[in-house]
């Protein structure tokens, strides 16, 4: 399952470098597919929708850092756990219950976003 960021988040920053798909941002900042990937162009997400890599998004969040549920592969494929979680001093980052994915699904989106 992608994580995902409480309103607990004290917008401390720790999670954001250690993100290696670049799914996590600061409240109220737009993003892109592109952003910190290989995903150019249009592309195909892991659900089967098409996408563009370079188009920006609205924030998910305003007040506080966000994860892109379709970016976060949990980090597997590059670590044991999800660094976000690892790091974060209050907790806040935590399994999305709402996005459950399979390993291998997450392994798809990985190999989707890094090509």
């Amino acid at each position: 399952m992608a994580i995902y960021i409480t309103d607990e988040c004290i917008n401390c920053g720790a999670c954001e470098p250690e993100c290696p798909n670049n799914a996590i941002y600061d409240g109220g900042v737009e993003w892109a597919y592109s952003d910190g990937t290989g995903a150019t162009g249009t592309f195909t997400l892991v659900d089967g929708q098409q996408a563009d890599a370079d188009k920006m998004h609205a924030p998910i969040e305003e007040d506080f850092y966000f994860i892109v549920t379709d970016k976060c592969t949990e980090c597997v494929g590059f670590h044991e756990e999800p660094q976000c979680a690892a790091v974060c001093p209050v907790d806040c980052c935590v399994p999305d219950e709402n996005h459950v994915e399979s390993e291998d699904r997450l392994l798809q989106k990985k190999a989707i976003l890094h090509v």
